[in-house]
């Protein structure tokens, strides 16, 4: 048996059959398999079979190397990056300037940071459980269109992972075609810690979505949305979204300002309505 399996072993030493992750498997099994018999027929394995049990162990541990190519772990490296930019900045609570508040308490603030530009905050509380909301955000993203005039098309290019993608968007016109029409690729992190959940994001490049015709290819990032169960009612979730974005093109500042600031409250509003008719068809079909 040992003799036969030492040939196995050798045999995924050649470059051709190295790569067949298979007959590694069945080598390191076996292997383990016959080193335990003979460890447990003597007193103690001999010099040679803990030697043996060592190289069986590195095997073993080579086959749980990175699943990711090297252009896939550069996309998730760019997602915790954007993850990690988006929290720095929430951080900081100095600095804030209010840009519009609501009646309903909805509010948007802004600050400007060194190298980022302006970056905008909203600030919501939503009648809903966080575990919804998360579903609609992130599992049912690709549907957002559906219900935010001011998204065209959110579409996935690619899944990386559980917790990575890489999505194309485009922005609807705004009213009165101050803003033309923009288009965003991004990848996208998501990750829970604890009881509160971050969506973040910036943009990328993906060969795969070149830059389209009529449309100008627009940046955003570091950007997130944070879901964290309302302290004075779990049953709600308040909302953080940090908005940094570039819509390129000739425009004044005062009109991407007003632009972007509304867009962040008419996203809330939206939200909300989404939710209630999402509840309210729910409720029907349970009926």
């Amino acid at each position: 048996m040992l003799p036969a399996t030492f040939k196995l072993c050798a045999g995924i030493s050649y470059r051709h059959v190295r790569n067949m992750t298979g007959l590694r498997r069945t080598a390191t099994v076996a292997i383990s398999q016959h080193l335990e018999r003979l460890a447990f027929a003597g007193p103690s394995p001999s010099t040679w079979i803990n030697h043996v049990r060592r190289r069986s162990s590195l095997l073993s541990s080579r086959l749980e190397e990175n699943p990711y190519s090297e252009v896939e772990m550069s996309y998730i490296k760019q997602g915790e990056e954007a993850l990690k930019k988006s929290l720095n900045i929430l951080e900081g609570q100095d600095g804030w300037k209010t840009e519009i508040v609501a009646q309903n308490g909805d509010k948007v603030l802004s600050k400007v940071l060194p190298d980022i530009g302006k970056v905008f905050k909203l600030e919501v509380v939503l009648d809903q459980p966080l575990s919804s909301l998360y579903g609609e955000l992130v599992d049912r993203m690709e549907q957002m269109g559906d219900w935010n005039p001011n998204v065209k098309e959110i579409k996935i290019l690619q899944k990386i992972g559980k917790d990575t993608v890489i999505t194309h968007e485009t922005a609807a016109e705004t009213v009165g075609k101050i803003v033309g029409p923009r288009d965003f690729v991004s990848v996208r992190c998501s990750k829970r810690r604890g009881s509160t959940c971050v969506l973040a994001g910036m943009s990328t490049r993906f060969g795969a979505m070149p830059e389209q015709k009529g449309v100008i290819r627009a940046e955003n990032g570091p950007t997130c949305m944070v879901l964290r169960p309302f302290a004075e009612d779990p049953t709600r979730t308040k909302l953080t979204w940090l908005l940094s974005i570039d819509l390129k093109g000739w425009l004044p500042k005062s009109i991407i300002n007003q632009v972007l600031s509304q867009t962040q409250m008419d996203f809330a509003n939206h939200l909300r309505k989404r939710m209630t008719t999402s509840n309210a068809l729910t409720a029907l079909n349970i009926c």
